[in-house]
């Protein structure tokens, strides 16, 4: 299966790391399937299927494992095979522990962590049916070192790097890969939403003393997707702050 050949999904794929992604798989695939939580306006829509005639777009919540699943077989059914996961989908509600409710803790632990596994076990199931396929799931520098008023959301992506491993030792078998990209401070409108004086603090311990972009996280996941004797890796992206 060639590169021109491939069908890819990316979840949460509206903006950032998860829209640079659809771009950079959409230049290489035969198709990519941008999953959303809502549609993309219509002016948005209209310009990226000019410059990617190749991509399209899906409507589901991640987190419901009935809609994650019908997304998945409804991929198959209409191209033949799934060959890529990217799961991206993501969300925060920033608080401290003391502070945080149990429906924020719970929320964003249903979209990051239950919404990953949500589409990677029927894409596995798929992908170990055709004995190939790669798997990339986006977790964060925050599930490696954790983060103060952050814990639900460290908790969310530590489970992924966890649930990463586990899928890669079993995928294994038939030739079924699952790796995660671990992004640090990435310029996103998540990341662009954090007070002032936590964005100096944190540029502050950046080595490369910058922010990454979301299309340098996009290289590294479409590395990980063609790199064919890697898996159960976990790459920071993060210019130098794990060092």
């Amino acid at each position: 299966m060639t590169s021109k050949q491939a069908v890819y999904l990316v979840t949460g794929a509206a903006k950032g790391i998860g829209l640079a992604t659809v771009k950079q798989l959409a230049s290489r695939a035969k198709h990519v399937v941008m999953n959303v939580h809502r549609p993309l306006s219509d002016d948005q829509w209209a310009a990226l299927a000019a410059q990617f005639p190749n991509v399209s777009q899906y409507v589901a919540d991640v987190g419901d494992a009935g809609q994650a699943e019908t997304m998945v077989k409804a991929i198959v059914a209409e191209h033949g095979r799934l060959d890529g996961l990217v799961n991206n989908a993501g969300i925060t509600r920033d608080q401290l522990i003391m502070r945080m409710s149990p429906a924020d803790f719970m929320t964003v632990l249903q979209t990051n962590l239950v919404g990953t596994f949500n589409v990677l076990k029927p894409a596995l199931k798929q992908m170990q049916r055709q004995r190939n396929g790669a798997i990339v799931n986006v977790a964060s520098v925050i599930g490696c070192h954790g983060n103060v008023g952050q814990a639900n959301y460290a908790a969310s992506k530590a489970g992924v790097i966890g649930l990463t491993k586990t899928a890669a030792k079993e995928g294994a078998r038939r030739q079924v890969r699952c790796n995660a990209v671990a992004p640090g401070m990435i310029t996103t409108a998540m990341t662009a939403a954090l007070p002032e004086k936590v964005r100096e603090q944190a540029l502050s311990e950046i080595p490369l003393n910058r922010f990454g972009r979301p299309e340098e996280v996009a290289t590294a996941i479409d590395f990980l997707l063609r790199q064919p004797y890697l898996t159960g890796q976990v790459l920071t992206v993060d210019g130098g702050m794990m060092v």
